[in-house]
């Protein structure tokens, strides 16, 4: 029964594939750059399961063919042939099944994808901007481990040199399916170096990781853009007091701002802004529909809620936890250093066992 499910599902799947490719060769359409767009969002999202689905019709073909082959031929040697070439099929099938029940099931399409890292100081005033800081520090040196690029794309400091808020693209293999995870509110204890006394203090910084869109995911339109430039506050010498750099983007429908002024010309500010601004509608989204199919957060590590407080740093006791997995990890100063894979191993850990109790086939 449950095969006979799969396989209605991967037939729909195919057709609609198939119609998506006569909608997006039709001249009417391509004058529609939004609907043709979003159409080759759609046909981009599923072709990876049509390609596997023709890969598992052409098995099953190639299986029957060598059923009928042993029907006909009675020669010993010749059989054993058959039957062995039949065994290796069959290893290869259930293969691609396995795929398609995790495709089917959820798994994350967007593992592979280039992300936006945003952090922000919240509550312990300096000392959050400090911890902000550290996190920023943690991230680049995973990120240096695993081979990924970091850009920076905008940032602002406190008086204590630490961080009220950065962003910064992450470029590399897996790098979001290793980052997802991040997402929500981290929480420090221990002895801000402000601290005469010795009291421990409780501190916690924000972090959002998103994917970052290409072009077929989203689009914005110009005319729901309001553009800003002014003059950049930060230092920058003679250039900064001359031209007005710093570019500001609202995204009117959603009410969605961005600031940059890190760089010097305004062309790469608002580049930059666009960046980040696409990837924060483009989460927006992504939790209205979210929170619309509640079934789909079945299979999630928390609630992926940016208020949600998913892990502690410890300092008195050396310690870590991942409040979503009751993970407690004793390597602190690693886990500073950007030596995160036990911790990240155990939350993808963690989702597997998730989906596997979720999956319907």
């Amino acid at each position: 029964m449950q095969g006979r499910v799969m396989n209605e599902q991967l037939e729909k799947i195919e057709a609609r594939y198939q119609e998506l490719e006569q909608l997006l060769a039709s001249h009417e359409l391509i004058a529609d750059r939004e609907q043709y767009n979003r159409l080759a969002k759609e046909l981009s999202d599923i072709k990876p399961i049509v390609v596997l689905y023709r890969q598992l019709k052409s098995l099953l073909k190639e299986i029957i063919d060598l059923e009928v082959v042993l029907t006909e031929k009675h020669d010993k040697d010749f059989q054993e042939l058959v039957q062995l070439e039949i065994k290796e099929l069959a290893v290869k099938k259930a293969d691609v099944e396995l795929k398609l029940e995790k495709i089917l099931a959820g798994e994350d399409k967007d593992a592979g994808r280039a992300c936006i890292v945003e952090i922000r100081q919240g509550t312990g005033g300096d000392e959050a901007g400090l911890f902000a800081a550290d996190l920023y520090r943690m991230y680049s040196k995973y990120a240096d481990n695993k081979g990924w690029a970091i850009e920076p794309m905008f940032s602002s400091t406190n008086e204590a040199g630490g961080v009220k808020e950065i962003a910064f693209s992450v470029k590399g293999k897996d790098a979001f399916r290793c980052l997802k995870f991040e997402s929500g509110v981290h929480r420090v204890q221990r002895v801000p170096t402000t601290e005469s006394q010795g009291r421990i203090h409780t501190s916690t910084a924000t972090v959002a990781v998103l994917v970052e869109p290409e072009e077929v995911d989203l689009v914005i339109e110009p005319k729901d853009l309001r553009i800003d430039t002014y003059r950049s506050s930060g230092p920058g010498g003679q250039h900064m007091q001359k031209t007005d750099s710093a570019v500001r983007i609202t995204h009117v429908p959603t009410g969605t701002v961005v600031a940059c002024q890190d760089e010097r010309s305004q062309i790469k500010n608002r580049a930059k802004a666009m960046r980040v601004l696409r990837a924060r509608i483009l989460e927006s989204k992504i939790e209205a529909e979210a929170k619309k199919l509640s079934s789909a957060r079945k299979t999630q590590i928390g609630t992926g809620d940016r208020s949600e407080k998913i892990r502690t740093y410890n300092f008195p006791d050396r310690r870590v936890t991942d409040h979503r997995i009751n993970f407690t990890s004793h390597q602190l100063e690693a886990i500073l250093e950007g030596q995160m894979d036990e911790l990240t191993g155990a939350l993808l850990k963690a989702e597997e066992e998730k989906k596997n109790e979720s999956r319907t086939f």
